[in-house]
């Protein structure tokens, strides 16, 4: 099994990331590996193939295209930045996955469309701008509405409010493990050459299948 995921981080290692990253949508690229563990989590719980796999403010396609090489019904990827899904297309044609990927632009906190219970995949800002504050909230808000089931990276720490928030919208914690973000010197408030950030990930269960 570890040998599956590490075959997937390098299949997802030409996913390029973003050319022209915006601060305050906290644009930073998925880390294959990363986005590998998520999506090898996934799919060992059943969340993944014959499933509709939504990847909230899906960036470039990590997330996305990492769910399309695991046999899901179909993947769609919803991002507010256009350019970011030029990129995210010419990384599908370079991940080569079969599935149906449908790219739609739109705010992932207000869904431009209807999808049925599905998994939901997504890398929401953590909420470190100013102005920006508890931005993965809203994310998660919408995972509420739409998922049987979601992952969700969140800042080290956040433990205790996603649980929180989960309990309180009809959700439950099923599994959580640690992560690493590797995060360039790509803003101007950026005050080292690159860092890495602790993280978390998490599994919600929103509701049982019917």
């Amino acid at each position: 099994m570890t040998a599956t995921r590490r075959r997937l981080a390098q299949e997802l290692g030409v996913v390029t990331g973003f050319e022209d990253p915006v601060a305050a949508l906290e644009q930073y690229h998925t880390p294959p590996d990363l986005a590998a563990h998520i999506v090898h989590v996934a799919d060992l719980q059943g969340d993944i193939e014959d499933e509709t796999v939504l990847d909230l403010g899906c960036g470039t396609g990590m997330l996305s295209l990492g769910a399309a090489l695991r046999s899901p019904a179909r993947v769609v990827g919803v991002e507010l930045d256009a350019d970011a899904l030029v990129t995210a297309r010419e990384n599908e044609r370079r991940v080569g996955a079969r599935a149906d990927v449908a790219w739609v632009r739109g705010d992932a906190t207000r869904l431009p469309l209807c999808p049925p219970d599905c998994t939901v995949l997504m890398n929401p800002p953590f909420g470190a701008q100013d102005g920006n504050e508890h931005a993965d909230r809203a994310f998660l808000e919408t995972a509420a509405e739409v998922a049987r089931v979601s992952y969700s990276v969140h800042n080290a720490g956040s433990e205790a409010f996603v649980e929180s928030f989960a309990a309180d919208n009809g959700g439950e914690v099923t599994h959580a493990f640690q992560a690493e973000l590797e995060l360039p010197h790509q803003f101007d408030h950026h005050d080292a050459e690159a860092g890495v950030v602790d993280a978390e990930v998490f599994r919600i269960r929103w509701r049982d299948d019917a």
